[in-house]
């Protein structure tokens, strides 16, 4: 039997990332779980931030960021950046992350993430808690280790951590990969 529930944001697993944003020493690292694709051509990605926090205004007087897929190795520094403000706070010295310098963006990318997009943004949609914050990927660096022989990204199916109700968690092995049902099978 199902029930009526209060309505929330009840997606899950959402991926788990550090945004990366500011530059030289006002660069800071924001833990976020509202994250997403938006759009293929040109490539646009969203990040939802609250306005209180302080890469919010980071990213609004920059207009640019980095968000760093976060492998299973880097749960704890990720949570580290979720839970302490870089008001403050040096985030790369107190996890010990290596802030190299962006590309194409000023802020820097996350040397030990396995994928860095580099964004600048080209919308921002301001709801009562957050704004949601769409950037252009204007480059991604890839460690070397996950790109196949053609040069194409290839992450493994485990390597990921998501967000789960508070939780991180491990990314699951493949299931299964798009279109691999026949024809028949299909509806």
């Amino acid at each position: 039997m199902k029930k009526n529930v209060k309505p929330g944001t009840y997606l899950a697993p959402v991926p788990a990332v550090m945004v990366t944003c500011g530059k030289g020493e006002t660069s800071n690292i924001i833990t976020l779980a509202w994250v997403g694709t938006v759009n293929s051509e040109p490539p646009i990605v969203s990040i939802s931030v609250r306005y209180q926090r302080h890469s919010f205004r980071l990213i609004e007087q920059n207009g640019e960021f980095t968000v760093n897929l976060v492998s299973k190795d880097l749960v704890r520094a990720t949570d580290v950046c979720g839970v302490v403000s870089g008001r403050n706070t040096d985030k790369f010295a107190l996890t010990g992350l290596t802030a190299c310098k962006g590309e194409k963006v000023a802020c820097p990318y996350i040397g030990e993430s396995p994928l860095s997009l580099e964004c600048k943004v080209v919308n921002r949609v301001d709801f009562g808690t957050h704004a949601v914050f769409f950037g252009e990927v204007v480059n991604v660096i890839a460690d070397d280790t996950f790109l196949d022989e053609k040069g194409r990204v290839s992450l493994p199916a485990n390597l990921l951590a998501a967000y789960v109700n508070g939780t991180y968690v491990g990314t699951a092995d493949a299931l299964g990969s798009y279109g691999y049902t026949s024809k028949e099978e299909r509806l």
